[in-house]
Formats: structure tokens, sequence, C-alpha cells
């Protein structure tokens, strides 16, 4: 008999809360280090990045707007899905990693547990970051956290899975929607966790993953001018210049994370929801005694 071909699965991308084929109707076949395939991935184009962009910008307002409780309830459902599927992402995880299950399943485990962790802290940052602030005049002086709005983050090497979940927590954590276009070696797990969020009560738009080559993506996702904020993960110093250079038209926060931050606990900090939050601070009059308003 002749040799079966393996019919491998076409892997599509998620945008809006959908998961739309690639607009440039590319595919690409990634190998792990054994040489094996792991499937028909999507070469996202800039148009995809482009509707990315305004499906994030569309839901960002009603993502911040939503209560620390409802923020923290859906990270939460979002690691009891994966916590259900964990035998699943346990098998994909060694297989595009090429390692062993016992160490595929620390990294599910440990990727559910950064969701949790998370989701403990979208009801507490806002006491840490936030103040009441002494001024000579007859005002309330206060400033609160607020979201930075849109943010791009890029998946660089050495940052898998566990990098994947750990940028998507801490960014909508503080109320920013994000697209993310996951490491080119390691799209399985990346796309098949977009199905968990499907699942979890996560609103269209709010998290956005893309699969293809930084090198075809990463300057536009640095310069768009609709994004506020750029996250770039496992990138050198020299890349991150480069990016930085590319995103300062429309001044974006830009932040770089380490390989070694985000697969270690490092990341699990609340500055890492710090990173990608502003801070607002209003001024409001005091009515003085006998109801007198104060001057300006």
């Amino acid at each position: 008999m002749a040799e079966r071909i393996e019919v491998l699965k076409t892997f599509k991308i998620y945008i809006n809360g959908k998961f739309p084929r690639t607009e440039s109707g590319r595919y690409y076949k990634p190998q792990n280090s054994k040489g094996e395939e792991l499937g028909n991935i999507c070469l996202s184009s800039r148009k995809d990045v482009r509707n990315a962009i305004v499906a994030a910008r569309k839901a960002q307002q009603a993502w911040a707007g939503k209560s620390a409780y409802n923020n923290s309830q859906i990270l939460y459902r979002i690691a009891e899905n994966l916590e259900s599927r964990k035998a699943e992402f346990v098998s994909l995880v060694a297989k595009e990693e090429a390692i062993s299950s016992a160490k595929s399943k620390n990294i599910v485990e440990e990727s559910i547990d950064r969701l949790i962790y998370f989701a403990g802290w979208s009801d507490k940052y806002q006491q840490l970051f936030s103040s009441v602030n002494p001024v000579a005049s007859s005002h309330f002086n206060f400033s609160m956290a607020e979201a930075t709005g849109v943010v791009t983050s890029i998946c660089g090497d050495g940052v898998m899975f566990k990098g994947l979940v750990s940028a998507i927590a801490a960014t909508i954590c503080g109320g920013n929607t994000l697209i993310i276009l996951a490491n080119e070696k390691a799209p399985l797990s990346a796309i098949s966790f977009a199905e968990v969020l499907q699942h979890s009560d996560v609103p269209a738009g709010v998290i956005n993953i893309l699969t293809g080559k930084k090198e075809e993506l990463q300057n536009h996702m640095a310069s768009h001018m609709d994004v506020n904020a750029l996250l770039l993960l496992g990138y050198s110093p020299k890349e991150s210049l480069e990016l930085e250079l590319v995103a300062t038209e429309n001044l974006k926060r830009v932040r770089t994370w380490s390989a070694v931050k985000v697969n270690s606990d490092e990341v699990e900090n609340p500055y890492s929801i710090q990173d990608f939050l502003e801070t607002k601070t209003t001024w409001h009059p005091v009515e003085q005694i006998g109801g007198a308003s104060p001057g300006y």
C-alpha cells in the first residue's frame, strides 16, 4: 500500500470574535525542531491587521467601561475553559515546541494560573495606582488609572504559548483591547486559544490573534495611527529601537518584555498592568461655607 499522506488542519485567524480566512489568501506550513509539519497556517496581511485594529478600536470603550468585577469574571472564565481543555493544549504545546508532555503540562498549567493571577488584580490595581492629591486651593484633586487604548503586540523569538497568554492577560486586565501576532513557529496553540476566548464571554474585538511573519507586519503594527501602544515580546534591544522609531509619529507608548520575563514569574506583578495604563487627574471645586463658590 502507498504511504498515507497526513491531512493537515487549516487554521484561520481570529478577528472581531470570528475566524476569517486571511485576506491575502496565503498560507505556510511551519515545522517544529523535529521537522514535523504543524498545519496550514494563515500568512496575515496588512489588511488583516487593519481589520483587527478597527475591531479593537470599536470594542475598546465598552470594554474599558465594564466593571472591575465583570473584567475579573471574564479573565477567570478564560482560565476555566483553558483548564477544561488542558489535555488538548498539553498535546499542542508539546508538538509545536517539540518538548515532553511533562514540560508541556507545566507550561499550560502555569498559563492557566497566570490568567487567574491577573483576574485577581482586576479590582485591585486602581487602589495601587490611583490617589487623592493634596492641593492648596479649595479643590479635590484625584488621579485615576485609565486604559491606554488599543495595543498591538508581537511575539518574537522564544515567546510562545505562555508568553502570549501573559501579554493578553496583562493588557486586557487594564481595559485595553489587543491585536497580537503569534510567534511564527508556534501558531497552533495561539489560534486554538482563540477558540477558548470565543467561549469565555470575551466581547468581540477585545482580543484579536493573527498569525504570519513578523518581518512583514511589525512595521505596520508599530506605525498605525489608530494604535495607542506597542508591546514587543522577546525582541532584542536593537530590534526594539528600530520599532520605537517607527512608532514615534503618534507618540505610541512602547514596552519591551524579554522572553525571560514572560516565561517566568517576573511578569506576575501589577506593574505589568501599569505598563498600559494612563493616569487621569481631575480637579473638582469644593463648596465653601456659606455657599460661595471658590474662584479659579
